[in-house]
Order: C-alpha cells, then structure tokens, then sequence
C-alpha cells in the first residue's frame, strides 16, 4: 500500500465515489397549503407569575403565644421567599419566627 496518498485517493478510499469537484444540486422543498391553521385565543391564567407560599410559626414574646403566618411570594427561589414573609413579619411587630414550609402554588 503507499505510504503518500493523495487527497481524491483518501476521498474515494473514505466514502466511495470519486467527486468531480462540483457539488451535487439540491432542489428546495416546496411547501404548499390549501388553508392555514389559525390558532384560537386561549384563556388566561388569573395568576402568570410563579408563587410559592410560606408558613411562618411567628411570636411577640419568647415563650408567648403563636400564630400562624401565611404568605404568598411572586418568585422562585425559596430563600428570597423566605426572606420576604420574615419581612413581612416583622411589620406585624413580630420578633421570632420559625419556617414551617414553603410550597409552590
């Protein structure tokens, strides 16, 4: 076998035929229709926006009293969510506070 082979050689030897330095021509596909779909209107959702609800077990006092605080943050992350009911807490004049859970709505 030879050690030096020229590129057509590598080419036939690859794939077979022996290209004749022009490109095969490739007719575009014709798409025709008789009508055209029409979507219909859909109904908007009430709510768009991700939610995830938060229920805080939140106190005054120490070893006073609890209650429960339910709120619904317009996000995704978990965190920011949390961060937001505690801040919403805290305008409650609320001090203490326990993550109960976060769920997505």
């Amino acid at each position: 076998m030879k050690d030096n082979l020229s590129e057509e050689e590598m080419r036939q030897a690859l794939f077979g035929t022996k290209s004749n330095g022009a490109a095969p021509v490739v007719e575009a596909p014709q798409v025709t229709a008789d009508r055209q779909h029409v979507s219909k209107a859909r109904a908007a959702h009430a709510s768009r926006s991700p939610k995830l609800r938060v229920t805080l077990c939140v106190r005054s006092e120490f070893e006073g009293a609890a209650e429960t605080l339910v709120y619904d943050a317009s996000t995704l992350s978990r965190l920011v969510a949390e961060q937001e009911a505690k801040s919403e807490a805290k305008k409650h004049k609320f001090k203490y506070f326990e993550l109960v859970s976060i769920e997505s709505i």
